[in-house]
């Protein structure tokens, strides 16, 4: 088994596109790391330069010890499961798999043990014998996998392997990929841009954004103190509603404070919140007394329950609910709060329906506040 290291990697094209810029990453062995971003991002351009498929413009990449920048992909010791799966159509499930240990010269006895091991360990045994054409997704998708797995690799490289499945066979995978990973003890390295895929099998997240990285922690670390408007955006679904206030401070408390402007035919509407005292942020919010920010919250933590209003009654302000969505086990609702819009996820059983004027609270103690010019975090 083996670590990665990405030493100021940098992937340039002809005609000055920096794909990917500064790319710096230590991965432990046996560690499960997933690159997340949107299409474009860099993050299957940062996945194909770790295994040799593209050329490193500038940097050094290590795997355990070893230089591999000038090394070819079949010499470093790293196994790749592609989005198409890759098979060959006209090769048994078992020659698939087999393929590159015949190429490597690998004794016969060797070849079967390994490949049936394989094939037990992803439930295929039984299909040994048939071709990738009488397989349904997820039996090709767990074949490109086992054809991986029999080559004992150091690094499992990953690109988007799930999302050719639906939904339900996605989540099944998830799982079953989570446990290939403890059961091997391999580094694996997975690009998505699902984040429920990275917030479920990650050990830690690398948030990617034009080719940069944004933030590199676990998944709850990433979910709970976002470094910037984009992480905080991105991960989370519905993801993070953001609101225009401003800071402003009374007696050695500091709120945060939004609204409609005043108008001739409309009374102004605003609402003033204070910021938890949890939060180590008198240092920080000095200098922002009286700017506008950007303010962050979650829909988990906007209420209209009557035992939230009751115990949050600082939080509380109103809304006017434009569209409800009944998930079964949660409901969204879309509003309009003075003049801006937010998602709250609430229990099933709300009573709101569209067009009411509801009163909702915010969970205070889990407002997130950036920074209007820089949109970087002020107060985690």
């Amino acid at each position: 088994m083996a670590s990665v290291t990405l030493k100021g990697i940098y992937k340039k094209y002809a005609g000055g596109v920096v794909a990917v810029s500064d790319f710096n990453l230590e991965i432990k062995d046996k560690e499960f790391v997933i690159l997340v971003g949107p299409s474009g991002c860099g993050k299957s351009t940062t996945l194909r330069m770790v295994a040799g498929l593209e050329e490193i413009t500038e940097g050094e990449l290590y795997i355990g010890d070893r230089l591999v920048n000038d090394v070819a992909p079949k010499d470093r010791d790293i196994a790749m499961v592609f989005q198409n799966y890759a098979l060959y159509p006209h090769m048994t499930v078992f020659d698939n798999m087999a393929f590159g240990l015949k190429l490597r010269k690998t004794p016969k006895d060797e070849i079967k043990r390994r490949v049936e091991e394989a094939a037990r360990a992803l439930d295929i045994d039984h299909l040994l014998e048939r071709k990738p054409k009488a397989l349904s997704g997820g039996q090709r998708q767990r074949v490109a996998l086992g054809r991986a797995i029999v080559r004992e690799p150091k690094v499992f490289l990953l690109d988007e392997p799930l999302s050719n499945l639906d939904a339900k066979l996605r989540a099944q995978m998830r799982t079953e990929l989570s446990k290939l990973h403890q059961r091997l003890g391999t580094t694996f390295i997975y690009v998505t841009h699902d984040q429920t895929e990275a917030m479920t099998m990650a050990s830690r997240i690398v948030v990617m954004k034009d080719g940069v990285i944004q933030q590199v922690d676990s998944p709850q670390k990433l979910y709970d103190q976002p470094c910037n408007v984009f992480v905080a955006g991105f991960l989370g679904s519905p993801q993070m509603n953001f609101l225009k206030a401003f800071i402003r401070e009374k007696d050695g408390q500091y709120f945060v404070e939004f609204g409609k402007e005043a108008t001739k035919t409309e009374k102004e509407i605003k609402f003033s919140l204070p910021i938890s005292e949890q939060k180590n942020y008198r240092d920080c919010l000095k200098a922002y007394i009286d700017k506008e920010v950007i303010i962050g919250i979650r829909p988990e933590h906007i209420h209209d329950e009557q035992m939230y209003l009751s115990s949050m009654p600082e939080g509380i302000v109103d809304a006017k609910v434009e569209v409800t969505e009944l998930m079964g086990a949660e409901t969204y609702l879309y509003m309009d709060c003075a003049g801006q819009n937010i998602i709250a996820r609430v229990d099933p059983k709300s009573t709101a329906r569209p067009q009411d004027d509801i009163k909702v609270t915010f969970d205070t103690s889990r407002i997130h506040i950036f920074d209007k010019d820089t949109e970087l975090t002020i107060t985690n």
